[in-house]
């Protein structure tokens, strides 16, 4: 059985990786989509909206609002995505660590 000292050096080891890995969140690119990609959200795993791209048919005054109903649809699908990825990237850190049973991740 571990004793104390070698359990925190586990934890301060595991925290650094969780650290690195959402650092490398923002990294990764996600797209969201709405309207059969009419409208486009680029997205960071870390939920940053990197960027916005409309069909030009959206662009009357007439599609005002469907416009923005998609470009919300779009952005709930880039934060489903990023969630997404953001749990494979943590399941990547966490998975090869050797925490103690029971022990739960992040902290």
């Amino acid at each position: 059985m571990p004793n104390l000292d070698d359990i925190m050096k586990m934890a301060q080891e595991a925290q650094a990786e969780l650290q690195r890995a959402q650092d490398n969140l923002d990294t990764i690119e996600i797209e969201g989509v709405s309207g059969g990609g009419m409208v486009r959200i680029r997205a960071t795993a870390k939920g940053r909206i990197l960027g916005v791209t409309l069909d030009d048919s959206l662009m009357q005054m007439s599609e005002k609002a469907m416009c923005e109903d998609l470009i919300a649809a779009a952005i709930n699908d880039a934060r489903i995505k990023a969630d997404v990825a953001a749990g494979i990237e943590m399941q990547k850190v966490t998975s090869g660590m050797a925490l103690p049973p029971g022990f739960k991740m992040p902290f």
